[in-house]
């Protein structure tokens, strides 16, 4: 499971978001890094601004180049708007629906926990965080002590966020049902994904 290792708050520095998690460095320190930083009044080409806001959607999703380049292309083969399919894959990934539904603190946690064989989707185990799980899927922690354990662990240290309306929770089966494709109001991007997609039409 290939994953991001390097420098955390500089990145969402250059990138201008708290792309990893809210970090109270990047709130004194709200400029990019580097020793001209707070001076800089550099102006963006249009090329990268579209390369900036599609490293922000990656890196807040935890995907390589390589697979958030095949989300586009998924995206770009469905009827619709291709920029609002392309969140509504993100989204509907099965490490992002263990992390919207609470069983795990953060995205990389919860990447993890699927990875390491904790999570079921319809009573089968899937070990793939990439794993596209589809309308009236149910996902269910691993009826495991060690498994529970965990997963109670996350939901109770993520009180403070609030499950999607487009996901039902069963905190006593610990399991979580995906109702709906959630709209691109209802996503709320970090970045822009019009130019995200202008960014690799070109």
């Amino acid at each position: 499971m290939s994953r991001y290792t390097g420098p955390r708050v500089r990145i969402s520095r250059r990138l201008g978001v708290p792309v990893f998690g809210p970090s109270k460095y990047i709130e004194r320190r709200p400029y990019p890094p580097g020793a001209h930083g707070p001076k800089s009044r550099r102006k963006h080409t249009d090329y990268a601004v579209g390369l900036m806001e599609k490293q922000k959607l990656r890196f807040f999703y935890g995907l390589q180049e390589r697979q958030f380049r095949n989300v586009y292309e998924r995206a770009l083969r469905m009827r619709g708007v291709t920029g609002e399919k392309m969140l509504q894959i993100l989204e509907a990934r099965l490490d992002n629906m263990v992390y919207q539904a609470g069983f795990a603190l953060t995205r990389p946690a919860a990447r993890q926990l699927v990875a390491h064989g904790h999570v079921r989707v319809n009573g089968r185990k899937v070990s793939v965080p990439s794993f596209f799980v589809k309308v009236n899927d149910v996902v269910q922690v691993k009826n495991h002590v060690a498994s529970k354990t965990i997963v109670q662990k996350g939901l109770e240290s993520s009180t403070s966020r609030s499950v999607p309306d487009w996901i039902r929770l069963n905190r006593e089966e610990l399991s979580a049902v995906l109702l709906r494709v959630p709209s691109r109001d209802e996503i709320q991007p970090i970045a822009n994904e019009q130019a995200i997609v202008e960014f690799y039409s070109r």
